[in-house]
């Protein structure tokens, strides 16, 4: 006959005793808080200090100036999901300096008076526009392009011509024409303050084609303000 001692302490259970011995002991070790043992203070780390990178910067960049939209600020509100209705609902007004534009760079095949045909060679020509930022020069940081000004080179030629005539410090009786759209005067150029308003969203589609700049988002043009004018008037590679 079996003994009860062995019932219970078979292999198994053996196993069972003694790991159930080694956790009791290994608590008795480890959970007593020694509550009778003195408080010792660890001492003050004296080693190397960390090395850490500093604080990135925050932006100083208002989001507006005046009733306009900084380009930072309509760049911010656009990328937002919170504010993106607030600047591509309805027409907004951007204030920033003229730092590309691509008269400059027009093909020649493209530069020709309204009404006459591009060669047929005369192909990939880039709808006219230009790009502000808020800073005078930087063609580095955010930049929001412009379209719908003029839908073509010829109808900046057919422009530029006329208002060449304009004397210095006046005003032409009327603008050029682009359909709806009154070209505006001056013209586009580099290094001048403008306020534009227009539709801003993710892209621009004109009579001639379409332009889109997820991040920065597209202007098109529905009028300007010039706040400072431009060193230099537009002119195209080869002046009129």
């Amino acid at each position: 006959m079996n003994s009860p001692i062995h019932k219970v302490f078979g292999p198994a259970g053996v196993a069972f005793s003694v790991f159930a011995f080694a956790a009791t002991a290994a608590c008795t070790a480890g959970c007593t808080n020694n509550s009778n043992d003195p408080y010792t203070p660890t001492p003050v780390y004296s080693g190397k200090k960390a090395s850490l990178p500093a604080a990135p910067s925050l932006p100083t960049t208002p989001l507006k100036s005046g009733d306009a939209f900084t380009v930072y600020g309509a760049g911010h509100h656009f990328r937002s999901i919170v504010h993106n209705k607030e600047v591509t609902s309805k027409e907004v007004s951007i204030v920033g300096y003229i730092v590309e534009s691509n008269i400059p760079k027009a093909p020649a095949c493209a530069v020709h008076p309204t009404g006459k045909k591009d060669p047929d060679t005369c192909t990939d020509i880039p709808l006219p526009m230009f790009a502000i930022a808020d800073v005078k020069g930087d063609t580095k940081g955010a930049m929001i392009k412009v379209v719908g000004w003029a839908r073509n080179f010829a109808v900046i030629y057919d422009a530029m011509k006329e208002y060449s005539k304009v004397k210095a410090g006046n005003k032409p009786k009327e603008l050029v024409k682009d359909g709806a759209t009154d070209v505006p005067f001056p013209l586009p150029a580099v290094g001048a303050k403008v306020k534009i308003t227009g539709m801003y969203n993710y892209s621009a589609t004109v009579s001639s084609g379409m332009v889109a700049d997820p991040i920065n988002g597209v202007l098109t043009y529905k009028s300007v303000e010039v706040l400072e004018p431009a060193p230099e008037a537009a002119a195209f590679a080869k002046r009129l």
